[in-house]
Parts: C-alpha cells; structure tokens; sequence
C-alpha cells in the first residue's frame, strides 16, 4: 500500500488530494515473462478533496494516470503504468472527476538478474474532449461593463431564432461585454437587423483579425433587409493555442445596437493532455522497493547414458597375438611358439601321416594400442595341443588311456579280424552244401 498527496492542475483551489494505492510487483520470473506493474487507485478514505474538472465541458472529457517506477540492479530505466477513464457527461468547474480502477506497464525480460523495482510520483492529467459548447448571453462567464449600459431581451418570438430565446444589447458606444473562455476558438453570435451597427472584438486584450464586422449587413456585404435575424454567426476567430482566453465585444457605433445572443466555445482535438492540468503526486509514506528475480528458462537434462560402465567390472579385450597355454598370462604382442606335435606311444611308432612335425615360428607384431588389461579368459583355446593325442581308436580326453600296452591291442585287433574271416567262410560252405542237396533231390 502506497499513499500519495497530489497538488496542483486539477486538484482545483490548492486543496491536496490524497490517494490510497496498492502497488503489485511479482517477485521471481523466467526469462521471457513480462514484467508487469500495476496500481490500483482510489481516493483516500475520509479526505473529502477530489480532484475536479477545470471548466465547462462537453460529455468526453478523460483522466488520465501515469505512474513512474525506477528499476535499478540488472536493468536500468523506468516503467510508466498508465491508464485512463472517460467522464461521464457534461462537466462544470468543480465536477468530481473519476479515476481510473487501475494502471499498468509491462517489461519483456530477455536476461537472467536480479531487479530493484521502485515506485515513485504519479501523475493525473485532464484531456478536454474535442468540440463546440454553446454558452448563452447569460451565463456568469459573461460580464458587462457599465452594466446600466445593457439590457437584456427574454422570451423573443420563436420565429426570430435567438439562441435561448433571449439576448443582451447596449446602444451606448464603448460599452462592451468580456467573455473568459477555455478552448482554442470562439464565435460570436448575434443578430443582423438594420437597427444594428459597428461591433469590435479584441482577443486577449489584442486586436483581432477581422477587428470588426457591421451587423447591419449581410455576408456579401450589402445592407440586410431583415428586421431582425437571431442566432447568426458573424465572427469568428480560430487558432489559439489551447487554454484560457477572453474576448472582448465592443459598440463602435453611437445610436446603433451592439447584441449579444451567445458563444460557441471551439476545442480542436489535442494530441497531449494540457499542461497547466496536470496533478503531481508525491510519496507520503515510506519508500518501498521490490526485488525482482529473473531466473534462466529451465534447461532439459543431459541424456542419460545407458548401460553406464561398472568400475568394479574389468572389460573383456581380445589380446594382440596369441594366448599362451597358461591361461592365466599376460598376451604380449609377440607369439608364444608352438610346441612340436610329437606322438608317444609304446614302441615309439611312427608318427600318423597327418601329424607332421610343425617348426615353429618367430613373427614380428604389427604396433598396437597399449592397453593395460588382465584378461581372465573363461576358456582358452590354445593353437597346439596341451598333452600328446591318443592313438587312433582312443577318446579325445586329452588323457592317455590307462593300462596295457600297444602290441596288446594290435594283438587283439588280429585275432578280431582272423575271426571274422573265418566265420565267413564257414557261412559260404553251408549255403554250398544247402544248394547241392536241393538239386540232389
């Protein structure tokens, strides 16, 4: 909550206008999101001083709030909240005016830091609408000098068209009439009658541009004919700059009629409100300030590496060269040379014909990555055997068969096969004698 006393402009008479406002900053953001200020705006409670419209106006009138906030910290500027509100009908000086619910502003965030948000003054102007108001001959903002010069006309035939069926008018030269209006134009309006005479007008206490007309005439110039025509334009002066000016009419004709009927009041559309309306509001309680956090988008995570490695497992590398019959080695990169196929046996035969004696071989090893592995294979595969092979018949265990000798068994491989051929030729005699004694018979 923030309270603010305004003076000046349209706090009218040099009374202080007091505002009662709630300030709204938010405190974290994420880059991208706007920064956004608002007020909400009311008149304080109890305090009966308003602010109140400066003149007479047509319905359009607005009052407009600009706040001011001071960032300082990561980003160095100002935020001016603003807001706005039509008048609701005509207005008369001193009519309350109505404000705003609320202003805002907002700030694009395109980088992380931390804000010190401020609120400061805030400022209520007045824009008047644009257009014409009639003021007739009677209104209090029209005065005349030597009033006993002037008399006023009421209830005037319809059928003339008198603006309000009335007007003033003074036959004495040099009585003149002042009107104090705010605007940037004014009209006279009067009538033509051939009863009328010269009539002068000055602005701001400066002659005119035309300086006089002769109401007894028409627009052309030639003398009117009519007895009397009210509610006519017949001057005219556009141009000033906005704010207030008085006008002053003046008989310049002894014996002739100098008429008022009434003002049409010319606001051409502003582009910025005036200044002489504007309020200044001052902090009257504590200064208050926000920090304001802006912190990164949210990054996605790092993709996860699937089957992480297991610091306690050692990886399985095929070696440069050939493991050695030990499994538990270390391969380097030069071979292990093979040991000779040589069979064993009782008798000492001779090796089979396949099983010819391997030389062995020194290679030298192409360059390779030095890996520091130990490698634990779970079943080596070794290139020459790792014991002598069993003879032909045997089981490949990788052990020699147990007991008996070799001439054992070539001896009862003989008798195996004497016997067979034995029993064959016995088979062949009986089917011999079978066949003769069928053909005996």
């Amino acid at each position: 909550m923030v309270d603010y006393s305004c003076t000046r402009g349209i706090a009218l008479g040099g009374s202080t206008v007091n505002l009662r406002t709630k300030v709204s900053i938010p405190t974290t953001l994420t880059v991208g999101e706007p920064l956004n200020i608002g007020w909400d705006l009311n008149y304080k409670n109890g305090d009966p001083a308003r602010f109140g419209s400066p003149d007479y106006f047509g319905p359009g009138g607005k009052v407009l709030v600009t706040g001011n906030v001071q960032m300082s910290g990561s980003w160095i500027g100002v935020l001016q909240p603003k807001g706005v509100v039509d008048q609701p009908g005509k207005l008369q000086p001193g009519s309350i005016l109505k404000l705003p619910e609320g202003i805002s502003d907002a700030a694009h965030t395109d980088r992380p830091g931390t804000l010190k948000v401020s609120p400061r003054k805030l400022f209520v102007d007045f824009m008047p609408p644009a257009g014409e108001v009639m003021v007739n001959n009677d209104d209090p903002r029209v005065k005349y000098h030597a009033a006993g010069d002037w008399y006023e006309l009421n209830d005037e035939a319809l059928s003339i068209g008198d603006y309000g069926r009335d007007l003033h008018r003074t036959d004495k030269v040099n009585s003149f009439a002042t009107f104090t209006f705010t605007g940037t134009g004014i009209e006279y309006v009067a009538r033509r009658s051939i009863e009328a005479g010269q009539v002068g007008f000055k602005i701001d206490g400066q002659d005119a541009t035309p300086a006089s007309i002769d109401a007894s005439k028409d627009a052309d110039g030639t003398p009117t004919n009519a007895a009397h025509r009210g509610g006519l334009t017949l001057w005219r002066f556009n141009g000033l700059k906005y704010g207030e000016h008085t006008l002053q009419v003046t008989n310049l004709e002894a014996g002739k009629f100098a008429q008022v009927d009434a003002f049409r009041v010319i606001t051409r559309e502003l582009q910025n409100p005036p200044a002489d309306y504007r309020a200044t509001c001052e902090l009257v309680s504590a200064p208050v300030s926000v920090n304001v956090t802006i912190s990164e988008r949210g990054v996605s995570p790092s993709p996860s590496v699937t089957g992480s490695p297991d610091p306690s497992v050692t990886p399985s590398t095929t070696p440069t060269g050939s493991p050695t019959a030990t499994p538990t080695s270390t391969p380097t990169g030069t071979p292990t040379p093979t040991p000779t196929n040589t069979q064993t046996g009782a008798g000492n035969q001779t090796p089979r014909p396949n099983s010819t004696t391997r030389s062995t071989t020194t290679s030298t090893p192409k360059p390779t990555l030095t890996v520091t592995t130990t490698v634990t294979p779970t079943r080596a595969t070794p290139t020459a055997p790792q014991v002598i092979i069993t003879p032909s018949g045997g089981a490949q265990t990788g052990e020699a068969p147990e007991g008996g000798s070799g001439l054992g068994l070539l001896s009862a491989g003989t008798a195996m096969v004497t016997g067979s051929a034995l029993g064959g030729v016995a088979l062949m005699r009986r089917r011999a004698a079978h066949a003769r004694g069928q053909r005996d018979s």
